[in-house]
């Protein structure tokens, strides 16, 4: 006789919960003898490790803050990694102080952004064995976006400019390098206009602009269990002659695995929030070959009380 399965839980009542209409319950599928090992973990290479200090918004000597690769529907969403590879539970007891400090001060300082009401702290590390800790920020007055649900409410949102977000970034990396280590974000550069440009519209070319899709927690591959992410091998099919007459083999997409839950990217590269380096101050004060000043991020106050 089929098992049936339960009727749904009470939480889909709740406010808070993206979904509705009719709902079902999966199946759960019976547990492995033995689970695959997590990236970084038996002979599995760490991306975490192989990324270098260009693929974060800010580094210090033992821990770097990194960024998913373009905006997401929350004000910020940011990730804590040390720079040790090490789980949660292997930290020694320096950098597991170290690590409550961190977490205080990043909160503090996504906190500090407009239209920020909280932030959520949250560690899963089903598909790494390198600690990293997820910081989500819910938009204030959203109360429907309160609670559990958040990871999920990031990837049904619109995502928020990139204007907006790159200075979120600036100002984030700024407000932690105020307690040492160095900042790589920047924020936007202004786009600036000709007089005789003012009056063309911008609707136009904007329109013609492809939408990009937005990445999202609950797509991260760090975040993905192996056998979630494994697609079955497929025989390779001759591709299209070109103009020579000799097939082009088409090559099989990788398996999805960036840190930054893009779909179809490589599973190992490193993760590279699109953030230019931090430009020395006299060359962030002069004008750019397009004419183009760059913005100067304002380095938020230093929280009293500070961990």
């Amino acid at each position: 006789m089929q098992d049936t399965p339960p009727s749904v839980p009470d939480f889909t009542q709740w406010p808070s919960f993206p979904f509705e209409g009719d709902l079902h319950v999966k199946q759960l599928d019976e547990p492995v003898p033995v689970e695959p090992p997590r990236r970084g973990e038996g002979n599995r290479e760490c991306t975490a490790c192989k990324a270098p200090d260009e693929a974060y918004i800010w580094v210090g000597e033992r821990w770097r803050v990194r960024a998913m690769d373009r905006p997401t529907g929350l004000p910020m969403v940011l990730i804590l990694e040390s720079r040790s590879h090490l789980d949660l539970g292997d930290l020694p007891n320096l950098l597991a102080a170290e690590l409550g400090v961190m977490t205080v001060r990043l909160e503090r300082a996504i906190r500090s952004l407009d239209g920020v009401a909280r932030v959520h702290v949250n560690r899963w590390g089903d598909g790494s064995a390198h600690l990293h800790l997820w910081f989500l920020a819910r938009p204030y007055g959203q109360l429907q976006l309160r609670g559990t649900f958040l990871s999920l409410w990031d990837s049904i949102l619109p995502p928020i400019s990139e204007a907006q977000w790159r200075e979120n970034l600036a100002l984030v990396a700024a407000w932690l390098a105020e307690f040492g280590g160095r900042p790589l974000a920047e924020p936007p550069r202004i786009q600036w206009q000709a007089p005789s440009s003012l009056s063309a519209s911008p609707t136009t070319a904007v329109a013609d602009e492809p939408e990009e899709d937005t990445a999202s927690v609950i797509e991260a591959a760090d975040e993905i269990p192996e056998a979630e992410t494994a697609e079955a091998p497929t025989e390779e099919q001759p591709g299209t002659p070109d103009q020579n007459g000799t097939p082009i083999q088409n090559g099989t997409p990788d398996q999805a695995g960036t840190l930054q839950a893009a779909a179809g990217e490589h599973a190992e590269t490193p993760a590279q929030p699109e953030v230019p380096k931090q430009a020395d101050a006299a060359q962030r004060t002069g004008t750019s070959e397009r004419g183009e000043t760059p913005q100067r991020a304002e380095t938020p106050k230093q929280a009293a009380g500070s961990a």
